[in-house]
């Protein structure tokens, strides 16, 4: 049976017999399993949204890691987007892993994607990275969900944002550059605590549902070094019950019906 998708223009079909759900993208598609949040609007305007990585040294491939890949949709977003690029994705859920890794292996670019079953608080690698990208957990109190899968990937329970802000900053090149995306509240005071510990923003995006209702969610992209200035832009989904040209034109590799 063929659903409506909650992410814009993605293709959902339920299996009913493993009650398994697969969105379906242009490239690839995503087998939801049991992840604590699956796949969301928010993790494609990220993953459209984030800038090529460049590598320190021309001879090596530039190198991305994805911090709590969930289905791996970041992951795979990144392979699709930047061709020579090698993905590391880590989750610390080991029902995130298993469908995660069943969704690469499906892809076309698994040859250029690692998987691990890490913390990233723990994570130890032979190398640093180029970019990072990551949807993190959003909330810091409130209620937290019933199942722990979903409650470790909507709270900052197990992971801080200044926790993820420190380790980010020890896993990145000095050229590298990280991305995330949050609710305007959570975003704000995320840009305060990267601001002390050290980060620069660099890049910033406002997210609007439409031109009458405001900002939601904040795109943010932060370097471990200087910058000059900060590149602040607005990004509005629906314009006259239509989807913005501006959406549209970020998000069409990807939609099926964009």
């Amino acid at each position: 049976m063929v659903q409506s998708a909650p992410v814009e223009q993605g293709m959902v079909v339920m299996n009913k017999q493993n009650k398994l759900k697969t969105f379906s993208f242009k490239q690839f598609s995503l087998t939801t399993g049991n992840c604590g949040m699956p796949v969301s609007t928010d993790s494609v305007i990220l993953g459209a949204w984030s800038r090529k990585p460049s590598s320190l040294n021309p001879a090596i491939p530039p190198q991305i890691l994805d911090i709590g890949t969930g289905t791996g949709i970041l992951a795979l977003m990144c392979a699709q987007r930047f061709s020579e690029a090698e993905i590391t994705a880590i989750d610390i859920d080991s029902e995130a892993i298993q469908s995660a890794t069943m969704n690469f292996q499906q892809s076309p670019w698994q040859a250029r994607i690692q998987i691990k079953h890490q913390d990233v608080l723990t994570c130890q690698t032979s190398h640093k990275f180029d970019a990072i990208i990551c949807n993190p957990p959003y909330f810091n109190s409130g209620q937290t969900a019933s199942v722990s899968s979903r409650a470790t990937a909507r709270h900052t329970i197990d992971l801080s944002h200044q926790q993820l802000l420190q380790v980010c900053h020890t896993l990145l090149t000095s050229s590298g550059k990280a991305s995330f995306i949050l609710p305007v509240n959570e975003g704000e005071l995320f840009i305060q605590t990267a601001l002390n510990c050290g980060w620069s923003l660099s890049r910033y995006c406002a997210v609007q549902p439409t031109i009458h209702k405001p900002c939601h969610r904040l795109l943010m992209e932060f370097s471990p070094a200087p910058v000059s200035s900060c590149e602040k832009t607005t990004l509005i989904i629906r314009d006259n019950q239509h989807y913005s040209d501006d959406f549209v034109l970020l998000t069409k590799d990807f939609y099926l019906k964009m």
